[in-house]
This record gives structure tokens, C-alpha cells and sequence, in this order.
């Protein structure tokens, strides 16, 4: 008896048969945190699932193309998540704006505003409340509050500032939870589903998603002429515009990992 789940849609559902039919077509994506990894209060410690690696080997062997599409440089992401020796993973860092393949990292020179903002928003912080915090991104700064007393209420307070910094700045903010990112613009994460999609004979896509920087990727998903399942790696956090845009919904990262191994097993029985 198969442990794959079915999806809540017909669309999902049709989009999961077509993996199943042809899984050398199929192109599985996801975001790093809170899919593959758990949300943590340092990112610095979000390390993935025990079992993630294998479900990423196992399911990379058997369809077209897997991929980690997230906001983190992707050299991060891979070393987090224990997953260099991943054969064919795609990491794509930033939104898009870097990949990392082969255990080589191809990025772009800094925007120029990126280190404006850093310096901006680390005045913020020293006048904020305890607990506030600017994670270093290379290419990007991000400023969280989930370590403060209130997160929801430090980040609504200092979101006028960062607004106007990324307007002297040249970069646009990107909300998350209890995070708000400044990064360049030109790049999403459907922009950048879009272009793995168009990189090997695609016929339909899987994507896994936990918050609002996922909702890009699937409206583009949903624009695109390919059946589409949308995973939600749910949790108390989760937007609920993912969730009720989602086929299928799973139980956080614990969740996301048993459905790619009870993938993995079903395209191969």
C-alpha cells in the first residue's frame, strides 16, 4: 500500500500522476527553511532534517531535475543541509540571483546598495529593542525579529525605516516571517522556477513552499502551461494565502521529507 499522499485538488492530483507516469519530465523544487530544515531563531543553525539529505539523493535519481530554490546565499544552504553530495541538485541562493551545482557557486558583483543598507539598518538595530538582529547575506541584509519580546511588533515599527532605506538604496524589501530582507531587484523565486523549468524537457512541476516568499513562485506556477503541484510545508506560521493556494498540505519539514521519500519509493515500485 502506497504512503504517498493524495493531493486536496484535482489539478494536484492530475499533477502528481503525470510525476508517476513520466518522473524523467518531472522537476521537484522547494524552499530550504522550513521544508527541508526547521525554522530556528539563528539562522545560522536551521540544519536540515536527518533525513532530508537521503530523500533529496533518493528523489534526484529518479526524476528529471530537484532543485532548493531560497533567500539564502546557496553555499549556506548546501553546507546546512548536508547536501554536497546530493548528484545533479540544483541550488539556486538569493531568490535566483546565484546557483550553486557540482559543489561550484556562480553569484553576481554586490549591488552597490547592499552595503548602504547594512550600515543603515545596523543604526536600526542599536536603537531597537533587545532582541533585534541583521543577518549578513552577501548579496543581500536581512533584519529579524524573531528574538525579540514581541516579533510581530519590532518588525511592524522598524518597517517604515526599512522601507525608506531600500528606497535610498536602490533594493526592494522581501517580507518573510518575522524577517524583513532587502535585496536587489529582478529576480523571484517564480522567476527563478521559471528558468529551471525551461532548462530540461519539463512537463510538470513540483513545488514546496512555507511562506509569503513562496507565494511568487506559485503564481507563476499557476501561470505557467505545465500541471503543477503545490506542496504547503504547514505551520502555526505558515500565510494562509500558501495554504489555500497549495494541492497538498504536509506537516512542516518532518512532513516534507516523508512525502519526497514516499515519492522516491513510488516512482521506483
Amino acid at each position: 500500500m502506497s504512503d504517498l499522499p493524495t493531493p486536496q485538488t484535482p489539478e494536484g492530483q492530475a499533477a502528481l500522476a503525470a510525476v508517476l507516469a513520466e518522473p524523467a519530465r518531472a522537476l521537484v523544487a522547494m524552499d530550504y527553511d522550513g521544508t527541508v530544515a526547521p525554522i530556528v531563531d539563528r539562522p545560522e543553525a536551521a540544519v536540515g532534517h536527518p533525513r532530508a539529505a537521503g530523500a533529496l539523493r533518493a528523489l534526484a535519481a529518479v526524476v528529471g531535475r530537484v532543485a532548493i530554490v531560497t533567500g539564502r546565499p546557496a553555499a549556506d544552504a548546501v553546507r546546512l543541509g548536508g547536501l554536497a553530495d546530493v548528484s545533479g541538485l540544483v541550488v539556486l541562493g538569493h531568490y535566483g540571483l546565484e546557483r550553486w551545482s557540482g559543489g561550484h557557486v556562480d553569484a553576481p558583483h554586490p549591488h552597490p546598495g547592499v552595503a548602504a543598507a547594512r550600515h543603515a539598518l545596523t543604526a536600526l538595530v542599536a536603537e531597537g529593542p533587545d532582541g533585534l538582529f541583521l543577518e549578513e547575506k552577501g548579496l543581500s541584509v536581512a533584519l529579524h525579529s524573531r528574538r525579540t519580546a514581541d516579533p510581530a511588533a519590532a518588525l511592524a515599527a522598524a518597517a517604515p525605516r526599512v522601507e525608506q532605506v531600500a528606497a535610498e538604496t536602490g533594493l526592494i524589501v522581501t517580507p518573510g516571517r518575522h524577517v524583513l530582507e532587502l535585496r536587489p531587484a529582478g529576480t523571484d523565486k517564480g522567476a527563478a522556477l521559471r528558468a529551471l523549468a525551461a532548462e530540461t524537457p519539463t512537463s510538470v512541476v513540483v513545488f514546496i513552499g512555507d511562506d509569503v516568499g513562496d507565494l511568487a513562485a506559485v503564481a507563476a506556477l499557476r501561470e505557467m502551461d505545465l500541471p503543477a503541484l503545490v506542496v504547503c510545508s504547514d505551520s502555526v506560521e505558515s500565510p494562509p494565502e500558501l495554504r489555500e493556494r497549495s494541492d497538498l498540505v504536509v506537516a512542516g519539514p518532518p512532513g516534507v521529507v516523508s512525502f519526497l521519500e514516499s515519492l522516491a519509493k513510488e516512482i521506483v515500485s
